[in-house]
């Protein structure tokens, strides 16, 4: 197990990484809170409960109490959130309770949401099951849901206590969803860290086949790029904004087709084959780290096709939650190992390299 320290100037946690944590997870939480609270919550969906939630609840001597959230992002809203602050209500939880977030990144977002404003906040410690939860959405304390109009575009940032990283419960992980959360090791290494973009372009197949010394490496280093950079940037107010590489156009994708057809790290995956290509354009990549990078995205494909209409991305871009005034805001990669964040993308140039992706994409 390796542990990574996250040191904002609002909380101060450790993330901790390996296999078998499920087994001691009780024990392991009453370090971190202290004495477990009379009552403990636990935000899953029914999918991950039955295959995880006797291994989750056996170090419990009373276990927590369940609430249900449906997969998929179409769950994500306030309808939902309404609904389990109820049951927790129901359920005598006050602000003494605490709340387990023990899913993929969804059951995470809207687990802290849940946490940051029952009883104007209780604290909470992220369980994640999904390879892109693990090393991407449980760390750094972003919480919340999406309206109709967008993704995430309603939340608070409130920090776990903890996140305990289990890489065994990866081996029930559906392959698709195994690549989709890889994506966000990708990115983590085109924008942050070199050494993890060429053991990713060296060890795929390993990495896809589970190995579990090569998905420790990659995970770990994932999150501690992410710890890095969130504790210097709590709120997105510069440096953290480099980890939306791929996002903008990702999440147009996702609203564009009603987040039916892509899981998140899929269209993150064609979100940053546009960026890569306006950052070859405009000659922050060269023409070679274009195609070295490109390759490595599609190394860890295939990603499902797109049949879209390049106005109807480009229009939902312009609800992405970086935006301030009007002005689309873009993470382009800087080499490989850097990137940032400008705010003068075109139209011209975001149409080229929205049809330059669809090209790509096209079934």
């Amino acid at each position: 197990m390796q542990t990574i320290r996250v040191d904002t100037p609002t909380a101060k946690y450790d993330v901790f990484a390996g296999s078998g944590l499920l087994q001691s997870l009780a024990p392991r939480i009453q370090r971190v809170v202290g004495r477990l609270p009379r009552r403990v919550f636990v935000l899953t969906s029914e999918p991950i409960w039955a295959l995880w939630g006797q291994v989750f609840s056996s170090s419990f001597a009373e276990p927590p109490i369940a609430l249900f959230l449906p997969p998929g992002e179409k769950h994500k809203t306030m309808a939902s959130v309404d609904r389990l602050l109820r049951e927790m209500l129901r359920a005598g939880g006050d602000r003494g309770s605490l709340m387990i977030a023990f899913g993929g990144g969804i059951v995470g977002d809207v687990g802290g949401f849940l946490a940051a404003i029952f009883m104007r906040g209780i604290p909470y410690v992220q369980v994640p099951t999904t390879f892109l939860a693990q090393v991407d959405s449980s760390v750094g304390g972003k919480t919340g849901v999406n309206l109709h109009e967008g993704k995430n575009l309603v939340g608070s940032f409130h920090q776990p206590r903890a996140v305990f990283a289990d890489i065994a419960v990866l081996g029930t992980l559906p392959v698709r969803e195994l690549k989709a959360g890889l994506m966000e090791s990708v990115k983590a290494g085109i924008i942050r860290d070199r050494s993890l973009v060429r053991y990713m372009e060296e060890n795929a197949s390993s990495i896809i086949g589970r190995d579990a010394r090569a998905l420790e490496k990659v995970i770990v280093a994932s999150i501690r790029m992410k710890a890095e950079v969130v504790s210097r940037d709590e709120r997105e107010s510069g440096l953290r904004m480099i980890l939306n590489l791929g996002h903008t156009v990702g999440h147009a994708i996702e609203q564009a087709t009603a987040y039916k057809v892509l899981l998140h790290g899929e269209a993150v995956a064609w979100g940053m084959i546009a960026a890569l290509y306006i950052a070859r354009t405009r000659g922050t990549i060269t023409a070679a780290q274009h195609q070295r990078l490109e390759r490595l995205i599609h190394l860890y494909g295939p990603f499902p096709a797109l049949k879209l209409r390049p106005a109807k991305v480009i229009a939902a871009t312009g609800a992405d939650k970086k935006n301030i005034g009007g002005v689309r805001r873009f993470v382009l990669p800087v080499g490989i190992g850097d990137a940032g964040v400008v705010e003068d993308v075109s139209p011209a140039e975001l149409e080229a390299a929205v049809r330059y992706m669809l090209e790509q994409a096209k079934p």
